[in-house]
């Protein structure tokens, strides 16, 4: 199991969300949230299905603009300078499945400053991805897996991670895990959006529940522990009755 070290590392407001509201119809999707995002931490945005998690992580990104509120990342709203310092892992993945991986990797290295070309090509090599192979021929899993490793690829301020281990066999979530830990800079943040909670609490500093669009609880991991005596896994199956 991979575990890191959890000590307080308290760093700069990386992210303000302030009373950020985001409405689709009538349906109200993210409902006045509140809340800050520290550097050097990785957070952990659980809840259920139509919880808001993947609306409000589209919000951060300026994939979506909101209907009232605002988010703020480094003092600024979303727009090209923060997506020089985001690296952002998508649900679904958006490559071009005719290119060759090593082609897509030249893409990214001409693309963003802060992407390290030597380190993707040893992160495939270690999963066995060759670099001549199209991505149409790899497997559903082995194409997440090049997704994973152009965005950890990057040397970022922030990563965000939407089910970044959901489409991968049981046998590689660990080796995806131990991925994400040893390929950022531990003043950065990730924020990482799963279901798979169990698999990744152990790497989490600080959890938030959402449900209907609410934040219905924001603590760090040690909180929890130390408080309800219960792992994260079991709190979020106790809240949501799952």
């Amino acid at each position: 199991m991979i575990q890191r070290n959890t000590f307080c590392r308290e760093g700069k407001k990386l992210i303000e969300v302030k009373n950020l509201v985001k409405r689709y119809g009538s349906h109200l999707a993210v409902d006045h949230l509140n809340f800050t995002v520290e550097s050097g931490q990785i957070y952990g945005f659980l809840g259920p299905n139509g919880a808001g998690k993947s609306t409000l992580i589209k919000l951060i990104n300026g994939l979506l603009t909101p209907t009232s509120g605002k988010v703020l990342i480094d003092g600024m709203a979303p727009c090209t300078r923060t997506k020089e310092i985001v690296s952002y892992l998508p649900e679904r993945t958006y490559l071009n499945d005719w290119m060759k991986v090593r082609e897509i990797i030249a893409y990214f290295d001409d693309f963003y400053a802060n992407f390290v070309k030597e380190r993707a090509l040893e992160m495939l090599e270690r999963l066995g991805i060759s670099p001549d192979a199209r991505l149409r021929t790899l497997s559903k899993g082995s194409r997440e897996k090049v997704q994973l490793i152009l965005v950890m690829s990057r040397d970022a301020d922030l990563y965000i991670l939407d089910e970044p281990i959901g489409g991968v066999d049981p046998a590689a979530r660990q080796y995806i895990l131990s991925t994400i830990l040893s390929n950022y800079n531990e003043n950065a943040t990730i924020l990482l959006s799963t279901h798979l909670i169990a698999e990744i609490e152990n790497i989490l500093d600080r959890v938030l529940f959402l449900q209907n669009g609410q934040l219905i609880l924001n603590h760090s991991v040690d909180e929890i522990r130390l408080q309800q005596k219960k792992s994260i896994d079991a709190l979020f199956r106790e809240v949501f009755q799952c």
